[in-house]
């Protein structure tokens, strides 16, 4: 009587354990940070260069200046009458600005063009709940569900509505996105699937079932050294 007393405990503290871990919130965390918040927008705007990148650098009225240069490691190029300018991080547009800027303490009227020949080798990283995660080469304007698609798809227990998106911002620290791919998959909010920057990292978690369902493996299933399904009576 008392092994099936025993029993019987053991078996209300496992369905007891299992609700309360099912209706429990989920671990704090830090809170979600959309898009606008971060002052990303979902689509991607002009290219920025990047180190590696090479460049054609063309004068209107002064040919003889015209250069084709590799953008250093530390994101400069070297001109022949300006040195150590930072490439790195602008758009094409901004360092057209900049160079005709400085270009005017020695031409009268400067008309520079910068075009992009080729791209550094650019990837993006993709983990988690995923069934072949791994780094990607980023080509051309690559969404977040376009590199999961690459890894393989979702896996049964990831948590599709909370994907994060970490990418390094311009003070060289990370912004989190958060994105709900539930929504891009039903169609109902297409915004949500941004397209990646260059080494941008596309994180999906575990749902909280799967949390959940790992949980009560980790401290039931392997600590009670009774069979979980005894009889009642």
């Amino acid at each position: 009587m008392q092994i099936a007393a025993l029993q019987k405990s053991l078996w209300s503290t496992f369905i007891l354990s299992l609700l309360l871990g099912a209706c429990a919130s989920p671990p704090s965390r830090i809170p979600p940070v959309s898009a606008r918040e971060t002052g990303e927008s979902p689509a991607r705007g002009d290219y920025r260069i990047q180190a590696g990148d090479q460049l054609d650098i063309k004068f209107f009225y002064n040919p003889e200046l015209n250069e084709q240069m590799t953008v250093r490691p530390d994101g400069k190029i070297s001109l022949q009458l300006i040195h150590d300018t930072p490439a790195a991080g602008l758009t094409p547009a901004e360092l057209m600005g900049r160079l005709a800027e400085l270009y005017r303490k020695e031409l009268k009227n400067p008309e520079v063009v910068v075009i992009v020949r080729s791209f550094s080798d650019q990837r993006v990283y993709v983990d988690g709940e995923l069934n072949k995660p791994g780094v990607f080469p980023l080509v051309g304007s690559m969404t977040a569900m376009q590199a999961i698609s690459q890894a393989g798809g979702l896996k049964e227990t990831a948590g599709s509505a909370e994907v994060l998106v970490i990418r390094r911002g311009a003070d060289n620290r990370p912004a989190i996105m958060t994105l709900n791919i539930d929504r891009v998959l039903d169609g109902t909010e297409l915004s949500q699937d941004i397209v990646l920057h260059p080494y941008d990292i596309v994180y999906v978690p575990k749902s909280t079932i799967a949390n959940v369902n790992q949980w009560v493996d980790q401290y039931l299933r392997r600590n009670i050294p009774l069979p979980l399904y005894l009889p009642l009576n």
